[in-house]
């Protein structure tokens, strides 16, 4: 674990707020929930807020935001919760949001359109400092206020944008020569939107969004609600059919564990 502290990491009783403690993954992934919660509650003119409230605006359980914020050093006052704007701070803090961090966005088709209009990475801290793609019809262009720029330009932007991120959301065949083109200009943070799984050294964190999984995701529960209000109201065992000609007696044994 670090034991630097940003200079301008919040105190919390005269104590420094742990510096980037050694966080599960599960918890770091829950983080930017609560930050956004937190947000919204402090628009709304909130001071403090419990641990059922605070979990509840982001959708987990009281117990676990409680872990989860010890972690951080926090743990609120009893009988009046936790002060939002510093937990705000501490969070902010941890995941390296005091400084707002520049973000290349390769691909520019109809997601990356999107993505460079998309106003909530500015308040969330960071900046699309460049825009690229290897369409020579689509250098040039200008979306939100940046011009594209040939990817082949990678390496002069990086440099001069400082940039920290790689957003690649170009086709899945162009997807892995992109990452290979961020890694090679010292970008390790890639956010891959391409259906693809990358390769890259180890060092690089890769964090991917496929739409498409999501809704296969949900599209197996909806298939596994609809069959359970199929199944016979007598409570006996239902064969369920499954491809290939298997079959299973219960709609567990048939999706398997």
């Amino acid at each position: 674990m670090s034991q630097h502290r940003h200079p301008g990491a919040p105190d919390r009783a005269a104590g420094a707020v742990p510096a980037l403690p050694d966080l599960p993954e599960a918890t770091v992934a829950r983080l930017p929930e609560y930050l956004r919660a937190l947000h919204n509650l402090a628009d709304t003119g909130h001071e403090t807020v419990s641990s059922e409230g605070l979990a509840s605006a982001a959708g987990v359980n009281s117990a676990k935001l409680r872990k989860d914020l010890s972690h951080l050093g926090s743990y609120g006052t009893r009988g009046v919760g936790y002060d939002v704007t510093l937990l705000i701070e501490q969070i902010e803090y941890v995941l390296g949001l005091t400084q707002r961090r520049a973000v290349a966005l390769v691909g520019v088709g109809n997601l990356g359109h999107a993505l460079a209009g998309y106003d909530g990475f500015a308040s969330r801290g960071f900046r699309i400092a460049a825009l690229l793609d290897a369409d020579p019809a689509r250098v040039g262009e200008e979306i939100s206020g940046l011009v594209v720029q040939h990817v082949d330009d990678l390496p002069r932007i990086a440099a001069e944008e400082s940039i920290a991120i790689g957003v690649i959301a170009t086709p899945a065949a162009a997807a892995q020569r992109v990452a290979d083109q961020l890694v090679a200009v010292g970008v390790t943070s890639i956010l891959n939107f391409a259906p693809c799984v990358l390769s890259v050294p180890e060092g690089v964190d890769v964090r991917k969004v496929d739409l498409a999984i999501e809704l296969q995701i949900l599209s197996f529960h909806e298939h596994r609600k609809a069959s359970l209000t199929a199944l016979p109201a007598t409570g006996g065992s239902a064969l369920t059919a499954l491809p290939g000609g298997l079959a299973a007696t219960d709609t567990q044994e048939a999706i398997g564990p």
